[in-house]
């Protein structure tokens, strides 16, 4: 089947049925709309708020935060760090990252899946962002589920799968674009690394995936919905059966570009010692395993941060 345009679905609707929509819109374009996906929307606009007031802060201030070769695993990382795969320039974006809560002593501990760290200010920040954390990870965990049912796996598969993995809330902030930017955008064509993304913040335009007849198509969700996307790590996992499609963030015109902009997407990744290896169902004669050496998913981690510029 062959979809005319991005469908905008309902995680409320029956687990076959969503999980049948939802994998034909992968199929077609790596990405997806979701609505009635339970989020707090109290609690997604006092994240909002807080992600707004902390990147008001000074270079300085936010510079605390920032830890020099941690490969943006945590806290803060600066304008113009992040290079998108074969770019040469940085993207023109700030971030900070928040990732799982482990226990002291906890063998998933390493330098790729730090403790967090937390700005002093502004006020309710951890406390917030812990909870938005724990519930993107839940809807994460219904999205996965439905992913399984159209690939004719058990329902709960990927459960082991993602439990205690390297997952990453991303708080955006895209400045104002300046005339002397000398040709850089706000996000250079990319795809992830992880299994699927949930993205918050897609309403403001800007983000485009890169259709099969090789067109940008703009992204333009409902307000509230989530924008979900496909991963690296799950296209090899599937063969390309679900693909990573090619997205980027373009620069605004006009009074727009004069205005910052703000996005929270939510990397769901599996275990750092997960397999990636590429399920027997997606390999066919059609289709023969592209991806023939598993690679561990931290392994794969590190090999795309290396080629993103966040380590060296």
């Amino acid at each position: 089947m062959t979809l005319q345009s991005l469908p905008i679905l309902s995680l409320a609707d029956e687990p076959q049925a969503f999980a049948r929509r939802l994998g034909e819109s992968f199929e077609c374009f790596g990405f997806a709309m979701v609505c009635d996906h339970g989020l707090d929307a109290k609690l997604v606009d006092r994240a909002w708020n807080l992600t707004r007031l902390f990147f008001h802060r000074t270079d300085e201030e936010k510079r605390r935060y920032h830890i020099p070769g941690g490969g943006g695993a945590r806290g803060y990382t600066p304008f113009g760090t992040e290079v998108a795969k074969g770019e040469n320039l940085g993207d023109l974006k700030e971030f900070w990252h928040i990732g799982r809560e482990l226990p002291e002593g906890h063998p998933l501990l390493s330098p790729s899946m730090p403790v967090n760290i937390w700005p002093d200010r502004p006020e309710g920040f951890e406390t917030t962002f812990k909870t938005l954390f724990s519930e993107m990870d839940r809807v994460g965990r219904i999205i996965l589920s439905r992913i399984a049912l159209h690939l004719q796996l058990p329902m709960n598969w990927f459960e082991p799968v993602a439990d205690m993995g390297n997952s990453v809330l991303r708080l955006l902030h895209y400045p104002p674009v300046e005339a002397d930017d000398r040709g850089a955008v706000r996000a250079a064509a990319h795809g992830d690394i992880n299994l699927i993304t949930l993205l918050l913040g897609a309403e403001e335009s800007g983000l485009e995936l890169l259709g099969r007849d090789g067109k940008w198509l703009a992204v333009e969700p409902p307000e509230g919905a989530l924008v979900v996307n496909v991963g690296d790590m799950l296209e090899r996992l599937t063969n390309n059966v679900l693909p990573s499609t090619i997205h980027r963030v373009r620069n605004p015109q006009g009074d727009a570009a004069r205005r910052s902009r703000y996005a929270m997407p939510f990397f769901l990744h599996p275990r750092s010692d997960f397999t990636i290896a590429t399920l027997a169902q997606c390999i066919d004669a059609r289709n023969p395993n592209r991806y023939r050496e598993p690679i561990t998913a931290d392994a794969f981690l590190q090999q795309r941060l290396q080629e993103i510029g966040l380590k060296g």
